[in-house]
């Protein structure tokens, strides 16, 4: 059995390398939440070169990401940390982090990053995005609780910013009645469905499906004025039948309520329900501000 790394030397800490990318796939698959497609070299190729599955609004284009592995005794990778930094803003952001929910190991990362980012005002981690190719979006706080303390520990604050659903498709969907109409969407990869009215959409579906059997709906969205008269439900029967016929066999979500009112909320969750969705965990968010800017805003 490999001897574990001491937690507390920072010397076990050093830059990825192509020979890690066995033991970090695997680090990345054990954190797998259901619905989600298992790392590949291309998958982690592409995370190298942005770990933001998509931009964040407001924020430019970031210097290169940085990745950090935590080694064992014997150089194997035990953890990692993604982050990177924008050159025009003081921002950093911590994308991901994989330590097989060790928490000594988890601090030690984190505390490395924080170095690194150490002149940035604020920091964020597990920032808000759809499923990507390694994690849905947000930290999936019960299932990953020690890297949920960690966090804590560390000096960040987290915040519900959703929930993962996740669905199994039946072997043989019932047929769907086609009331949208579907086009290729390249960015991200999948397909739009858009039902109009009078020739104007009224209600929208972006879904795409992985490798590994697996897909995602990106979102779902009927105009406030459309709502109540069963739009979305039509849209997303098409859409997991669409998505069943291109062999999916598992769909993942994130249900996105915290700009929702309750009863808006409720009648999407209600939806999702209806057709089989399960919660899988709650997603959470994180910022860190550097101790001397902690408690500012609350001075009068």
């Amino acid at each position: 059995m490999a001897a574990s790394p001491n937690p507390e030397s920072p010397s076990t800490v050093r830059p990825y390398g192509p020979q890690d990318e066995p033991g970090v796939r695997e680090l990345i698959d054990a954190d797998r939440l259901p619905g989600q497609p298992r790392c590949t070299s291309e998958k982690l190729a592409a995370a190298r070169r942005s770990p933001v599955p998509f931009p964040l609004a407001g924020w430019t284009v970031p210097a290169r990401p940085r990745i950090s592995v935590l080694a064992d005794a014997d150089d194997r990778p035990y953890g990692i940390i993604a982050y990177l930094s924008w050159t025009d803003v003081r921002c950093g952001l911590i994308c991901w982090v994989h330590a097989h929910e060790d928490p000594s190991a988890l601090r030690v990362l984190l505390g490395h990053a924080l170095a690194a980012l150490a002149d940035c005002t604020q920091i964020e981690a597990f920032v808000g995005a759809p499923p990507g190719p390694l994690g849905p979006g947000g930290l999936p706080c019960t299932r990953r609780g020690a890297t949920h303390d960690a966090l804590a520990q560390t000096g960040f604050t987290g915040r519900y910013q959703g929930s993962y659903l996740h669905l199994v498709l039946s072997a043989e969907p019932p047929p769907a009645k086609l009331v949208a109409d579907v086009f290729p969407c390249d960015y991200p990869p999948g397909h739009r469905l858009i039902i109009r009215e009078d020739s104007e959409p009224v209600a929208e579906a972006l879904v795409s499906v992985e490798p590994g059997h697996t897909a995602t709906v990106y979102w779902i969205e009927t105009l406030p004025a459309r709502r109540r008269r069963g739009l979305g439900r039509k849209l997303l029967s098409q859409a997991l039948a669409l998505l069943a016929e291109q062999g999916a066999t598992e769909v993942a979500l994130v249900l996105d309520d915290t700009q929702q009112s309750a009863s808006e909320s409720h009648t999407a969750t209600r939806l999702f329900h209806s057709f089989g969705f399960t919660l899988v965990d709650q997603l959470w968010t994180y910022q860190h501000h550097p101790p001397e800017t902690r408690g500012l805003a609350r001075e009068p």
